[in-house]
């Protein structure tokens, strides 16, 4: 959470994730999602969330939105509150939670998501989480 959110805002979260579990997690983000200002819905931003949703590389969505790293970069930052990276990343997890939930093989989902393999796939989850795949999803 300290990669995506500033160092205050992240302390009552991430005790609440550590006493409570994964599912802390998710409301921690569902409300800042909610604290935050709308962004003006925009074929650019849709353009830019679907690329990289797909994962498509950074530099190539940029050069398709027609401008460079750096501002694609800014850009992100205003209008989803994380780096074009890290919103990959994010985009990464939401996916692979919503495969896996049903009962998908972490395997399929690992694919499915975005992932070079189930370990990759691990990594995803427990980085931002803080916990594997099956505590998050017991736990949401």
């Amino acid at each position: 959470m300290e990669d995506l959110w500033p160092a205050g805002r992240v302390r009552e979260p991430a005790g609440r994730v550590a006493d409570e579990g994964a599912g802390a997690l998710e409301e921690a983000a569902a409300a800042r999602l909610r604290e935050a200002p709308a962004p003006a819905p925009d074929a650019r931003t849709a353009a830019i969330a679907g690329a990289l949703a797909r994962g498509r590389p950074v530099a190539e969505v940029a050069r398709t939105a027609g401008i460079g790293e750096r501002r694609l970069h800014r850009f992100s930052l205003d209008a989803f509150g994380y780096g074009p990276k890290t919103l990959t990343r994010v985009l990464r997890l939401v996916r692979a939670l919503a495969l896996a939930r049903p009962g998908t093989p972490y395997a399929e989902v690992a694919a499915r998501a975005g992932c070079a393999d189930q370990a990759h796939l691990a990594r995803e989850v427990k980085a931002p989480a803080g916990a594997p795949m099956g505590v998050v999803l017991a736990s949401g």
